[in-house]
Order: C-alpha cells, then structure tokens, then sequence
C-alpha cells in the first residue's frame, strides 16, 4: 500500500492542481480572445479592400466598369470583379479559390473561407440605379494570422510552464517555511522525557495560526507541568510526612514484643501506638485535602467563628488532658471564609494542638478581618519560640526547644502551613513577649 502524502505534500498537490487549471483556463481564454481579434482584423482588411474595389468601379445603365485600384498591384492583392456572369477583374489565384469566387457572384454579402489556401473571400454586391450592377469579391490569405495565433499559442505554454515553475518553488519556499516551526515542535517533542518539566516550543510571541498553536501548547505543557509537580510533591511530602508515625508504630510494636510486660505497660504501648496511628491518619488526610484543594474550584464558604469552635472541639481531649483552658474572641461582626468548614479546621487544628501542647494553662483564638483576609490568632503562654525557630518549626520533622516538655512528631505545623498555602493562605509564627503566638490566614468567603 503506497504511503500516503505528508501535510506538505497535500497542500503542495493542492496549490498545484489549482495553478495548472487556472493556467488552462487563462492559456485558452487568451488563445481563444486572440484568434477572435486576428479573425476580426482580417474581416476588417476585407471590407477595407472591398469597399477600395468598390469605388474603382464606375457603374451606369446597369453596367460597370472597372479601373486598377490602388492597391491592385500588391502581390497579395485579390480582387474579383464581376458584372453579372462575365468577370470584369480576375486575379492569379488557385482553382479551389477561382471557385469559391465564382460561387459567390450573385450572391449577398458574406464570408467565404477555403480551406486548402488557407484564404477568406468577402463578396460585396455592386449597386447602381437602385438594381444590381455586379458583385466585387475580395481575397485575403489567412496564413500570416494563423502564424501569428501559432506564436502566440506556443508562447502562451511556455509562459504557463515557467509561471508553474515559479508557483511550484514558491509553494515549496512558503509551506516549508510555514511547516518548519511544526516539523522543529516534533522533533523537540520527540526528544523529550517526561522528567523534561521545563521544556517549551519558545516559537516567540503568537503571529499565525502555528505560532499560537505553538504558544497553545506551550500553556498546555505548563498545565501539565504543574499536575505532575504537584503529584511527585503530593508523594514526596507522603513518604516524608508518614514516615516519622510509621516509625514510631515500628519502634513502639517491636519494643513491646521484645519482652514480657506487665498489662499496664502493654495498655501504654497500644495507646501510644493508636496515637500515632490517629496522626498518621491525620496526615493522611491533611496531604489529600491540601491535594484535593489545589485542583478544586469552588471550596465553598464557612463562618470563621463555627471554623474555630470545631477546632477548639477537636483538639479538647488534648486541652484536658493536659488542663489547658481554650479561650474563643469571637468577632465583632460576621465573618466567612472562603473554604468549607472542614477544611478550614483542619488548616487551625494543628496550631491549635500545638498551643495546647506546649501551653501551661491558657490558649486563645481570636477571629478578626483585615484586608480582605480573615485571621485566626492563635496564643499560648507557653515557653515560646526562639527567635531562630520561628520559621525553622514549619519544615516537617522541625520541633522548638520546649519539645522536651511535649510529646509530638513535629508534623502538625508544617501540615498546617501545607494546607493553608493550597488554600491561597499562610500560616506563620508571629514575635510577642511571652509565649508563643501564630497568625493562620484564610482568604475571605
């Protein structure tokens, strides 16, 4: 089975077959315009040369008479002159066109051609009194106009196949030229893995339609970039963020099958382990939402008050447990953010847990707006951080000087962070005399 054309070679077919009717139709359009302005030249030197004949007759009383015309001598010179039956003038001529002269006496006025001579006669009755007197038939040999139609035809191809010529190298010159940016993009893409994240047509800035297919592409490739990325960070920050639990579950199992333990210390080690578990699954679905957050459109909206009330009754265990009382500011007016409660929770539960943690016996949450952005503080008069620690606690695994006094992984704010960034918010960790004190800020609903 034969290999179909390329793009090039179609449209370069097309261009082609177009020309070459366009050509056929111009090249016998000229010819045909041509032998019709050389036929009626001809016509035009036979009634010329009829109506010279005609005044080199002298007619009377139904009779006429012919004298030598100017022209009468010239060597092409046919000129037929008859009074009735008898003829008057008779030119050298050939049998085949004596004729047709002949044939033309009496008859009215008109074009004859012979073919063998190549010569057209024109006859034109002789009028005198009001009756006809005779007829005057002119010849003309066809054979210069027919040379000259010939010329012109035979010129006429060679101008067509050299216009052809031309268009085809033009043809070949535009649609390479166009082709070329497509033919570089395949080539590139070919070569191209898929850890080449970085990688554009950079064609320039959009003129034709393949310049902005190439710039299309380029935005789609962006689009695609930042899905992958977002999946290689979504399992990095997975393996990462689980492994220091899935540690700890390890340690803590293998710890408790090494020997023999009394049912007290057993009942410690398993809830140590369901602790862990329950951050693993807090993590777990931390990652995800954060995950789901960055793809999502609508996030939907929450009061910011009803977001810190769940955030306070999630984190109780740990505030009572460790005789934390948990202050709410709630704020003058109304306020909505910009996520779904849920998600809004789980972006404050962390630093809300990380004040009951670390606090000695009070934590606050104060919801405020500013700015277009809604704002959880969240305080504790706790130890505080250090002034080197204040960004240094949000990497994953990070913990302040006080984790000595508390248990935890060191997940928790940096999850915290992860989310809120997904979210178009921040959390940070803000200077204050005593204490600890962390601002979370959602976009507003």
């Amino acid at each position: 089975m034969s290999k179909r054309l390329g793009l090039r070679g179609r449209l370069t077919a097309i261009v082609l077959i177009a020309s070459v009717i366009t050509l056929a139709v111009l090249v016998t359009g000229f010819n045909l315009a041509l032998r019709a302005s050389l036929d009626h030249d001809a016509n035009q030197v036979l009634a010329g040369r009829a109506a010279a004949a005609i005044d080199a007759v002298r007619a009377g009383s139904g009779r006429i008479r012919s004298v030598e015309a100017p022209d009468q001598g010239s060597v092409d010179a046919q000129t037929w002159v008859f009074a009735g039956r008898r003829i008057l003038e008779r030119p050298p001529a050939p049998p085949a066109v004596q004729k047709v002269a002949r044939s033309m006496n009496g008859g009215a006025r008109g074009y004859l051609d012979e073919p063998t001579s190549d010569t057209r006669l024109y006859a034109v009755p002789v009028i005198s009194g009001g009756s006809r007197a005779g007829t005057v038939v002119v010849g003309l040999g066809l054979e210069p106009y027919e040379h000259t139609a010939s010329r012109a035809f035979l010129a006429s191809l060679i101008f067509a196949a050299v216009v052809l010529g031309l268009i085809a190298l033009a043809v070949r010159w535009v649609i390479g030229g166009a082709l070329r940016p497509v033919a570089r993009m395949t080539e590139e893409a070919e070569a191209w893995t898929e850890r080449d994240l970085d990688h554009r047509f950079d064609v320039g800035e959009p003129h034709d339609e393949l310049t902005q297919l190439a710039a299309t592409f380029d935005r789609m490739l962006a689009r695609l970039a930042g899905s992958l990325r977002r999946e290689q960070r979504f399992s990095a920050e997975v393996s990462h963020e689980l492994r220091t639990p899935l540690s700890a579950i390890v340690a803590e199992a293998e710890l408790a099958l090494r020997r023999d333990r009394t049912p007290a210390e057993y009942r410690d080690a398993l809830a140590e382990i369901a602790e862990r578990a329950r951050q693993l699954e807090r993590t777990l679905e931390t990652l995800l939402t954060a995950s789901r957050a960055e793809l999502a459109g609508d996030r939907g909206s929450a009061d910011a008050a009803d977001v810190a009330e769940l955030a306070i009754e999630s984190c109780a265990p740990l505030a009572e447990s460790n005789r934390i009382d948990v202050d709410l500011v709630r704020p003058r007016v109304p306020v909505r953010v910009g996520v779904d409660r849920d998600t809004a929770e789980r972006v404050l539960a962390p630093v809300l847990e990380n004040a009951c943690r670390y606090g000695r016996s009070r934590a606050t949450v104060e919801v405020s707006s500013e700015d277009g952005v809604v704002d959880f503080i969240v305080s504790d008069d706790g130890p505080g951080l250090d002034p080197d620690e204040h960004d240094r606690v949000f990497e994953p695994g990070e913990r302040g000087r006080a984790a000595n006094l508390a248990n935890g992984a060191g997940l928790g704010l940096s999850l915290s962070r992860r989310l809120a960034l997904a979210l178009g918010g921040r959390v940070d960790s803000l200077e204050c005399d005593a204490g600890a004190r962390f601002r979370v800020r959602i976009p507003p609903g």
